[in-house]
């Protein structure tokens, strides 16, 4: 395994992207928990919830990723993360005054989803600046190691934290992980240079379309954008309807959710380790690949939970092979995504891949919340992961 240094201002921004996952794997299904548990909200309303945030979420940043392109980045990611701060801030105020309501958990939801787009454009682009090429599949897979570990750890302490101290606490947390997200972001130091424009003003509304633009007119990135936001759209539109069967129908208690997706993370930590050594023994394009045609197989699995015992080990199972899968083709997929991308358009790609993604899974997760209402939520589960078995017929071939 790679141990080398990758210098002092990467370890400031690989410090403020551990606090910041730290503290959202910690407040998992926050706010479909607290729109269950406090305010008594039915399957259809979740979803609703989670699918509203994410599509004006992604709408707002829309107009934010040519900004993030011309500006210097180390600003805006701090901006982000104050952002973030702020509006998390909020939700416990206003619980603790009695005036929370669906309404507000939406709007900050929007801010959110928002601000976490823009902060992962200009992240993205910064870290290509920052770090040499050949080191960019070490760099991600860092990340993707810290991520892992986080939703190892985040999930069961979020839920022991929620039943001890009320619904809110973790939210409380997240809050807090982005405003020292944000003072590591700063102690990078250094003079960042402002990108400049030649024979261009300052913006331009054709800016707006140029990463959706440069994405689909790109062999290998149009395919591999199909295949990722159908993927993880898929995913995420099961969530709130199993956070819905399992803490409602099924009977299981928030440190049995909790639990039950942050036990199998370790299988992300094994994956994204295995994933540079893979990449020394086979081609890089052929293991992203296999992983991706892999992570597509496991979501099916989880129509057959059931009470007790045996049901929260069956998810347990599911997840670990699914999240391992996952942490191989992600820290390759990051990279591969930033070696195909000119370093003129990296923002504008990635905050219209993080525009797209998170617009399908808004979508996805209205439209399986529906059929969730109309059918059940085991049913709707069903047909997500039978789905999910044709999405690897959309990787990148060539």
């Amino acid at each position: 395994m790679v141990t080398r240094s990758l210098g002092r201002p990467f370890g400031w921004l690989w410090t403020a992207y551990a606090a910041s996952t730290l503290g959202t794997w910690f407040a998992l299904d926050a706010f479909p928990l607290i729109a269950i548990l406090v305010l008594d909200a039915g399957p259809a309303e979740v979803s609703l919830l989670s699918a509203a945030g994410l599509a004006a979420g992604a709408a707002v940043a829309v107009l934010l990723g040519p900004w993030v392109e011309f500006s210097r980045k180390r600003p805006v990611m701090i901006a982000m993360d104050l952002t973030r701060f702020a509006a998390l801030l909020s939700v416990p105020a206003a619980f603790a005054l009695g005036r929370l309501t669906l309404v507000q958990l939406l709007v900050v939801s929007v801010i959110v989803a928002a601000a976490g787009i823009a902060f992962r454009a200009a992240s993205g682009a910064f870290l290509k600046a920052l770090v040499p090429p050949g080191d960019l599949l070490v760099a991600n897979g860092r990340f993707e190691s810290t991520t892992w570990t986080a939703t190892m750890l985040g999930p069961p302490l979020g839920g022991a934290a929620i039943g001890l101290f009320g619904p809110v606490t973790t939210v409380l947390a997240d809050a807090a992980s982005y405003l020292l997200s944000a003072a590591a972001v700063r102690a990078i130091g250094g003079k960042e240079p402002r990108p400049t424009r030649t024979g261009a003003p300052r913006f331009r509304a054709g800016d707006l379309l140029e990463g959706w633009r440069y994405i689909l007119t790109h062999p290998a990135l149009r395919p591999l954008l199909f295949n990722t936001i159908l993927v993880n759209g898929l995913i995420l539109a099961t969530a709130p309807l199993l956070a819905v069967l399992m803490l409602g129908r099924l009977g299981f208690t928030p440190w049995q959710y909790g639990l039950a997706f942050g036990a199998p993370c370790i299988g992300g930590l094994i994956g994204s380790r295995l994933a540079p050594r893979l990449v020394t023994r086979f081609d890089q394009r052929k293991v992203m690949l296999t992983a991706g045609a892999v992570r597509a197989c496991w979501l099916l699995g989880l129509v057959f939970v059931h009470p007790g015992a045996t049901g929260l080990v069956l998810v347990v199972i599911v997840e670990l092979g699914l999240i391992t899968s996952v942490g191989v083709f992600n820290p390759l997929y990051a990279t591969y995504r930033l070696q195909q991308t000119a370093t003129d358009r990296v923002a504008r790609t990635l905050a219209a891949w993080s525009v797209t993604n998170n617009a399908t899974a808004a979508a996805l997760t209205a439209l399986w919340g529906l059929l969730a209402a109309v059918t059940t939520p085991r049913t709707a589960i069903a047909m997500a992961g039978l789905l999910l078995l044709a999405t690897p017929l959309l990787l990148p071939r060539r």
